[in-house]
């Protein structure tokens, strides 16, 4: 190892340093969270590691005069490094700043249909990820993660699965995969997965996940990745086969805890 590569490996243990999270602190964000506390000890304290590296590499705004807490933050940057955990923060190296709004966002959107008409909309948004970021997010929704999270729901974990898909270009529901047979293996469940979806959305039959996940197959991930997360169990009986592939992916098993 070479003088420059222990030089940014001190200078990184120096920042984390300054970044670590107080066990009282932590322990506080753990119990708010059900799915964040029911992880086993050696899980929360590889989180917790995680989540202070994660502290020290981004920058937290509070939008419209919020001030971002330091239990705001690590509550985000816990359930932002949960999908992570036994990857590695490096999918997140794309992007610096999280900016972190009193309520959803109203977003003016643009779009041209076939014909060439452009139609203009307002869109209601808890949280946004853009190439490059920053990545938007409600406060209100990240608070109540825990409630909501029988529901499926997890802003946190929703944006940063777009993170994750836009690493290796725009977001395709197709996140960095280690093969061509990884790769051709996940498009095929998640294709079928989502036209399966589609098929009961449009039957106006009950579905498990957001409907907004018929959106495409990068809010279908992304939709679905929230409940692997958050809702495990019902999500492993009604999509085992997506399941099992994000067990592989994300080399953890939610259902198991």
């Amino acid at each position: 190892m070479g003088w420059w590569q222990r030089w940014k490996d001190w200078h990184e243990q120096r920042v984390r340093a300054r970044h670590d999270i107080p066990s009282e602190l932590w322990e506080a964000v753990l119990a708010r969270y059900p799915f964040l506390e029911s992880l086993p000890a050696g899980e929360r304290e590889a989180l917790r590691a995680l989540s202070s590296a994660f502290l020290a590499r981004k920058e937290f705004t509070g939008a419209q005069g919020l001030e971002v807490s330091d239990e705001m933050a690590v509550a985000i940057a816990a359930q932002a490094c949960l999908p992570i955990l036994h990857l590695d923060l490096s999918l997140y190296d794309g992007f610096i700043g999280i900016v972190v709004h009193p309520d959803e966002v109203v977003a003016r959107r643009l779009v041209t249909d076939h014909d060439g008409v452009v139609h203009e909309y307002d869109e209601w948004l808890s949280g946004e990820a853009m190439a490059g970021g920053p990545v938007m997010l409600s406060w209100p929704d990240v608070d109540e993660a825990g409630e909501l999270a029988m529901d499926g729901y997890n802003v946190v974990v929703h944006e940063f699965a777009h993170v994750i898909d836009m690493c290796n270009g725009e977001a395709d529901g197709i996140p960095p995969q280690p093969s061509l047979e990884a790769q051709t293996r996940w498009i095929e469940v998640l294709d079928g997965a989502l036209e399966a979806f589609c098929g009961r959305i449009d039957a106006g039959q009950p579905t498990l996940l957001d409907p907004y996940g018929a959106e495409g197959p990068q809010e279908f991930f992304a939709v679905a990745a929230e409940a692997f997360f958050v809702n495990p169990r019902p999500f492993r009986e009604y999509h085992p086969d997506v399941h099992a592939l994000f067990v592989d992916y994300f080399r953890q098993d939610p259902a198991k805890r």
